[in-house]
């Protein structure tokens, strides 16, 4: 006579999800690394440009009127919002290597402080943009 082993309870795949809850750090974290993967977007987009100008008048041209097109803006911007969201999120990593700021309380106001710090300086970055008359729509 064979006995079957006992039954155990069906075990959840991934426990971490019922027991962490979100936190800025952990946004702060996961937009580090998609605004790190975005700033590669705009080295291509960069390398995009030099090409078109080394291949002629026409390429650039063409570059030009893609890249000052409303949408062509939009692009800027967000590229340029994740390079300073990336900024400032490596900032907070250099106050971390220090070996400050790992109570709680002060990582999350120094997350929020970099995502905040990120917008702020890309507002900036765009109205100087506008007002000296490099940008328009």
């Amino acid at each position: 006579m064979s006995q079957t082993p006992p039954q155990t309870p069906p075990r959840p795949l991934s426990p971490h999800l019922q027991v962490w809850r979100w936190h800025i750090t952990m946004f702060s974290s996961i937009m580090h690394r998609v605004t790190g993967s975005a700033s590669v977007a705009g080295a291509i987009l960069v390398a995009a440009w030099l090409v078109a100008l080394a291949v002629g008048r026409e390429h650039y041209t063409c570059f030009l009127t893609l890249a000052s097109s409303p949408l062509g803006l939009l692009v800027w911007f967000g590229l340029s919002l994740a390079g300073f969201v990336h900024l400032t999120g490596g900032l907070r990593h250099l106050i971390w290597d220090t070996g400050a700021g790992f109570e709680p309380k002060k990582a999350d106001q120094i997350a929020l402080w970099t995502m905040i710090l990120g917008v702020i300086l890309t507002l900036a970055f765009w109205a100087v943009l506008f007002t000296t008359g490099k940008v328009t729509l």
